[in-house]
C-alpha cells in the first residue's frame, strides 16, 4: 500500500514557486499526492516528504502559480458564442467598420446550411467603429432579407437586428417600451419619430434574448463547454464562473457534467429572478461540485455598462446617447424597494448574492440594501455573507469605505480600462471620473479584499491580460487611465487566486499552493512579479493542472518535457 501511495506521488522541481501563502510566499518545489498538494519548499525537504518512488517533474525554470480563478464571467455564454460571427474591434478580433460587419455577415451566411434559421454575430462595439455609431436594421438588411441577423453589442446588453429579427421580435413604431428600460429607450427609435432603428436595449433586449433568440442544442452541450473548458484551461484559468445562469445555461452545464466533459470547474451564479424556476435536479448542485459544476449563489443585475452609457450614475454622461437630454445619467433596472426585497431574502436563506452594479448610483443601491439587510439580522450577530458588486466601476472613495465597513467584495473589470478607456475619457466619464474607473488601488489601501475579472465574453478571457491591465492601466492609444488607481503585480495576482477564491467561499481548498489544498496550478514561461510590468501580457501558459493532472501542455514550449517522467540530476 505504501508504495502504491508513492507511485502516486508526483514532485515539480525546477520550479520558480509563487505559493500566495503569505507565510511561506517562494519555493523552489511542490509535492503533490491525490490531488492535493502534499509539500510546497525547499527541494530537499520537499522531496524527502514525498519519500522515494515519487515521480519528479522538471518545470525548466518555469514559474509556478496557483490556478487562476475567475472573478466574473460568463463560462456558458461563451460556449454558446463559439460559433458566431465574432465582430470584436482589435485587438480581440479585426471588424473595425461597419462594412466589414456586413462582409463577415454575409460570409457567414453564404456558409449556412438549410436548416439554419438565424444568422448571428456577436462583439461589435460602435464606439471603436469607425463610424462611431450603432448599425441599422437597413445595415443589416444588406446581409439578408430573408432570414433573421442579429449583431449583438460587445457588453451583450443591447443588440441590432434587421428588418426580418425586427418583425420576428414583434418590434414596431407602436410598440411600447418594456418596463426596466434605461430610461425608457429600450427599444431606440429615430430622432422625431416612433421608427425602431434595429437597436433594443436592456429589458427590451432582455426579452427577445429569452423569448425568440435561438437556443443550443442539447447534444451540442457536451461539446461546447469541452471546448470551452479546454479553452480556459489554455489561459491558466482553474475555476471559471457562469454568472447570471439561466435555465438554459444551467441545462449545458448539467449536461456537460454527467458526460464528463468539463476538464475545469465551474461555478454558476443564477439570476436571482429565474432562481424558483431552477428544475430539482439543480439541488444537489448547491451542496458542491458534481463533475465540476456547482450552483454557487445568486445574480442580481442592477444597471447597465459605461462604455453602453447605460450604466445608472449620479451625474450626467459626459456626451449623452443621442435622442437624450444632457441630463442623461442612465437609469436603474430595480427599484430600491426590489433590491431591499431580494438581498434581505438572500441574507436570511444564506444565498450568496451577487449584484452587477457599475455606476455609482447603481452600487450605493446595492450598499444601502445590504446595509438594511445586515440591520434586520442584527440579532444574529455578523456573519460572513461575503456579497459582491460586480463589476464596481465607478465606486466613489465613501463607497468604498461602506464596503469596508459591510464586508462588501468588489470585483473589478479591470480589462476594460484597456478597451475603453480613452472612449471614457473623451466621450463616457471625462478624464476625472475616468481615472478613477475600477479603483482597485483604493480598495487595497483600505484593506479590502477584491477580485478582477474580465467579464468574458465581452473581453476574451485572458487572466495574464488582465493583470497587465491592472498593473498598468494601459488604453488602447497608450495612455496611462489613472496611474494612482495601478496595482503591483503581487496585489493583482492574489486576485485572481488567493482572493478569488475568498469570494466563491473556495479559499480553504484552492487560491494558493498550500499543504492539504488542491494541486491547481499553472506554469507560466515567466514569473509576473520579476518582469516589467508592461511584459506581463506577453507570458506564455506553457501548462496548467488540475487536481495535479495536465489538462492543458503547451506544444513546442520550452517545457515540451515538463510533464514526462524524469531521473536527471536536481542539482
Amino acid at each position: 500500500m505504501a508504495a502504491r501511495a508513492h507511485e502516486s506521488t508526483a514532485v515539480f522541481v525546477h520550479a520558480d514557486v509563487v505559493t500566495m501563502d503569505p507565510r511561506n510566499p517562494f519555493a523552489e518545489a511542490v509535492a503533490v499526492r491525490s490531488g492535493r498538494i502534499l509539500a510546497v519548499g525547499e527541494v530537499g525537504l520537499v522531496l524527502a516528504e514525498a519519500g522515494p518512488g515519487a515521480r519528479l517533474f522538471d518545470l525548466a525554470g518555469g514559474t509556478l502559480v496557483p490556478g487562476f480563478i475567475d472573478g466574473h464571467g460568463h463560462f456558458t455564454q461563451v460556449a454558446s458564442e463559439l460559433d458566431w460571427v465574432d465582430l470584436s474591434p482589435p485587438p480581440a478580433g479585426r471588424t473595425a467598420t461597419i462594412e466589414g460587419m456586413i462582409v463577415l455577415l454575409s460570409a457567414r451566411l453564404h456558409r449556412l446550411a438549410a436548416q439554419h434559421k438565424y444568422v448571428l454575430g456577436v462583439g461589435y462595439d460602435d464606439a471603436m467603429l469607425a463610424e462611431r455609431r450603432h448599425p441599422t436594421k437597413e445595415d443589416l438588411d444588406r446581409v439578408s432579407t430573408e432570414l433573421p441577423v442579429w449583431a449583438v453589442h460587445t457588453s451583450r446588453q443591447m443588440a441590432v437586428g434587421n428588418s426580418v429579427a425586427r418583425d420576428q421580435a414583434g418590434i414596431a413604431a407602436a410598440t411600447p417600451d418594456p418596463a426596466g428600460g434605461a430610461g425608457g429607450r429600450g427599444i431606440v427609435r429615430r430622432p422625431g419619430s416612433l421608427e425602431p432603428t434595429g437597436l433594443l436595449r436592456d429589458a427590451a433586449w432582455a426579452h427577445v434574448r429569452s423569448t425568440l433568440f435561438p437556443t443550443v442544442p442539447e447534444h451540442h452541450h457536451p461539446d461546447l463547454i469541452r471546448r470551452t473548458g479546454d479553452h480556459y484551461a489554455r489561459l491558466g484559468i482553474t475555476t471559471a464562473i457562469d454568472g447570471a445562469s439561466d435555465v438554459g445555461a444551467l441545462q449545458m452545464l448539467h449536461a456537460a457534467a454527467d458526460d464528463g466533459s468539463l476538464s475545469i470547474d465551474v461555478v454558476s451564479y443564477p439570476l436571482y429572478q429565474l432562481e424558483a424556476r431552477l428544475p430539482a435536479v439543480a439541488a444537489p448542485y448547491r451542496q458542491g461540485y458534481l463533475g465540476g459544476v456547482r450552483i454557487g449563489g445568486v445574480k442580481i443585475v442592477l444597471d447597465g455598462s459605461p462604455q453602453g452609457k447605460s450604466a445608472w450614475l449620479t451625474e450626467p454622461y459626459l456626451v449623452a446617447p443621442e435622442g437624450e437630454p444632457p441630463s442623461y445619467a442612465g437609469a436603474p433596472l430595480f427599484s430600491s424597494n426590489e433590491v431591499d426585497r431580494i438581498v434581505a431574502d438572500c441574507f436570511s436563506r444564506g444565498v450568496h448574492v451577487l449584484a452587477h452594479a457599475n455606476g455609482d448610483a447603481a452600487i450605493e443601491q446595492m450598499i444601502e440594501a445590504v446595509a438594511r439587510a445586515e440591520r434586520l439580522h442584527e440579532r444574529e450577530g455578523r456573519i460572513d455573507r461575503r456579497p459582491v458588486i460586480v463589476h464596481a466601476q465607478l465606486a466613489s472613495e465613501a463607497q468604498l469605505d461602506r464596503m469596508q465597513t459591510l464586508g462588501i467584495i468588489p470585483s473589478f473589470c479591470a480589462s476594460h480600462g484597456f478597451y475603453w478607456g480613452d472612449v471614457h475619457v473623451a466621450s463616457v466619464l471625462g478624464r476625472e471620473r475616468a481615472f478613477r474607473i475600477n479603483p482597485a488601488r483604493s480598495a487595497g489601501r483600505r484593506g479590502i479584499r477584491f477580485t478582477l475579472h474580465n467579464d468574458a465574453p465581452v473581453v476574451p478571457p485572458n487572466i495574464l491580460s488582465l493583470i497587465w491591465s491592472a498593473v498598468t492601466r494601459f488604453s488602447r492609444s497608450g495612455a496611462v487611465i489613472g496611474p494612482e488607481q495601478r496595482l503591483t503585480p503581487i496585489e493583482a495576482l492574489r486576485a485572481v487566486t488567493i482572493d478569488a477564491a475568498y469570494q466563491h467561499f473556495e479559499d480553504a481548498h484552492k487560491g494558493s499552493l498550500e499543504v492539504g489544498k488542491l494541486a491547481d496550478m499553472a506554469v507560466l514561461s515567466e514569473n509576473p512579479l520579476r518582469v516589467p510590468p508592461e511584459e506581463i501580457r506577453e507570458i506564455e501558459v506553457l501548462a496548467t493542472l488540475k487536481e495535479g493532472m495536465p489538462i492543458h501542455v503547451r506544444e513546442r514550449a520550452r517545457l515540451s518535457d515538463a510533464l514526462a517522467e524524469t531521473a536527471g540530476d536536481l542539482a
